[in-house]
């Protein structure tokens, strides 16, 4: 094992180039750029073996790794922002069709006005197209979770895609040294991919033809069986993953000081890891206050959140909107935790279109909270300027 030091795109780029996928297909997009470069670097020098696909457009890109995994072969690629949503029509082809793709998106505003920062509405406004989420707080969570992804996803009850979300600049782009386990350690962990069936000119068979009523519903049964049977599957990979290499960042949530916590927040990402200052510090001042870091938004984890709130608050920190909602995650907790006693959920839109959010903003949000002066039916928007 070695230690490496370097910014997150590059660390995610590396985790790829250990789970030898096969093909990548590419199109460069601010700010997840960094990560392609990198891997089509790799490809010509010939430190990874794969087709890399240069493209017209990220809609492209997804029709390209779908007919790719169709195949039975190990894919992968990256985008953000505008990228993830020309993606969409496909992006229901791939998890409709139990294709085992892997793809990065960092996370950035959805323009106009146009934006670079980080905002989680590019991916969050996909939570319905069927791709199992997770949200890294750091360099070394992104490396590790990469890992864990291919397998998750190629998972015999599984099989669906998983896009694995970051931070724009605060993580793609900030340099952290980050432990690198060898090629030999990932492929005892990762084994090659064997598909379960694929596109076979020997054994041919119908492929995304049309589907009646008879059989259309029973589709996305099995497809929900799937994020349910990954609710099971993410801890347990985590953990196995924690065996041979020592290291866990949490299946679903992150708890942080929650046993004694009579208020929890709730965040992803970036924002996850600012709010573990911010716990530490609301302790030094004597209020009970934790953290459950959200790592898993799809499969949404209902039962871990309706264990946690029993009896507490969440003060839910949203970095994105759905505009005439709210915030999203706000939302799915609030639903998640109804009817638990004693549970009541606070919503805060903080940091949306990449405005900094600091550990002392989390705490005055969660002083506002502690000290009543919040609505649990009101969204509130911290640092609005008027």
């Amino acid at each position: 094992m070695t230690t490496m030091f370097d910014v997150g795109n590059k660390v995610a780029a590396k985790a790829v180039q250990l789970c030898r996928p096969e093909v990548i297909a590419a199109y460069p997009i601010t700010p997840q750029t960094v990560i392609v470069e990198e891997l089509a670097r790799m490809v010509e020098t010939g430190e990874l073996s794969a087709e890399y696909l240069r493209v017209e457009s990220e809609h492209s890109v997804m029709a390209s790794t779908c007919a790719a995994a169709s195949m039975g072969i190990r894919t992968f690629t990256a985008t953000s922002s505008q990228g993830l949503a020309f993606m969409h029509e496909m992006l229901h082809w791939a998890s409709l069709s139990r294709l085992p793709i892997v793809m990065i998106n960092v996370n950035r505003a959805l323009g106009p006005g146009w934006s670079i920062w980080v905002d989680e509405t590019d991916s969050l406004s996909q939570r319905d197209t069927g791709w199992i989420q997770i949200y890294c707080s750091t360099a070394q969570e992104i490396f590790d979770t990469i890992i864990q992804s291919f397998k998750l996803a190629e998972h015999r009850d599984v099989q669906l895609p998983v896009m694995i979300n970051f931070s724009a600049f605060t993580i793609s782009h900030t340099m952290m040294p980050v432990e690198i386990v060898t090629q030999e350690d990932v492929d005892s962990f990762l084994p090659p991919f064997h598909p379960y069936w694929k596109l076979d000119w020997r054994n041919p068979v119908t492929f995304g033809n049309v589907l009646s009523d008879d059989y259309y519903m029973e589709k996305r049964f099995t497809m929900q069986q799937g994020m349910e049977r990954a609710v099971q599957l993410i801890p347990e990979i985590a953990r196995e993953y924690e065996q041979r290499f020592g290291r866990y960042h949490g299946g679903l949530i992150e708890e942080y000081l929650i046993d004694d916590a009579e208020f929890i927040l709730l965040a992803t990402s970036a924002v996850g890891s600012e709010a573990k200052v911010a716990v530490d510090n609301l302790r030094q001042k004597g209020y009970n206050v934790g953290l459950a870091r959200l790592r898993v938004f799809r499969p949404f984890p209902v039962e871990a959140l309706r264990n946690i709130g029993q009896g507490r608050s969440f003060i839910v920190l949203d970095r994105n909107i759905s505009v005439g909602s709210g915030g999203i995650v706000y939302h799915e907790t609030r639903s998640a935790v109804m009817g638990v006693k004693g549970c009541r959920v606070y919503g805060y839109l903080a940091g949306v279109g990449g405005r900094d959010v600091t550990y002392e903003d989390i705490e005055g949000m969660a002083l506002q909270v502690v000290n009543g002066a919040m609505d649990p039916d009101v969204v509130g928007w911290w640092d609005l300027k008027t």
